[in-house]
């Protein structure tokens, strides 16, 4: 469901290998380019792992947050600080929110390494470039199937899928039928 603990490897950044990273810094400039930095390493970490939901209780313990090496660790209060930050989408110059919380125990996120809006538009694209305008397809076909295999979303997270698949229904250019876990999607 939430964090599984890839065995990929990840080229953590530079920033990674310095001490008071792992430290919320006092100074508000200097806290608001490290949140910034924390940002794109959970970003990065999770596009490169392909997680779109992270337990942060479970993530913590991940090579994520813990730096061995090191012997330090971003505490979890200090996690939920950043997701926080994340959330508020003032990262990148207000590039939008990267990180959504599931519910009120700020224990699972949404991370955006990809809102909804941007696999919205990268689904539509695919979609016109392989002539599949009129067609239904399922969502698990969309998710899992063989003409997917090379696409980024390949065997994305499915709430992840009707999130993006919602976008395009608001925008006009889909239609979602049929009942939970066998819904089918048609794009105009």
């Amino acid at each position: 469901m939430a964090t599984t603990i890839p065995s990929r490897s990840f080229h953590f950044p530079p920033n990674y290998s310095f001490p008071p990273f792992f430290s919320l810094q006092p100074n508000a400039n200097t806290r608001a380019v490290q949140l910034q930095r924390w940002s794109s390493l959970i970003q990065s970490w999770c596009r490169h792992h392909r997680i779109y939901k992270i337990n942060l209780v479970e993530a913590i313990d991940s090579s994520l947050f813990r730096n061995t090496t090191l012997k330090k660790q971003l505490g979890l209060s200090d996690a939920r600080t950043v997701l926080d930050w994340m959330g508020k989408g003032e990262e990148e110059g207000g590039g939008g929110r990267r990180a959504e919380w599931v519910d009120g125990t700020k224990n699972i996120a949404w991370i955006w390494w990809r809102r909804p809006e941007e696999w919205a538009g990268v689904i539509a694209d695919w979609i016109e470039n392989t002539g599949q305008k009129n067609v239904v397809l399922t969502v698990y076909e969309l998710i899992e199937g063989e003409a997917t295999i090379s696409q980024e979303w390949h065997g994305m997270d499915p709430e992840v899928m009707m999130k993006s698949l919602n976008v395009l229904v608001k925008q006009g250019k889909a239609q979602v039928f049929g009942k939970e876990g066998e819904e089918g999607v048609k794009f105009f």
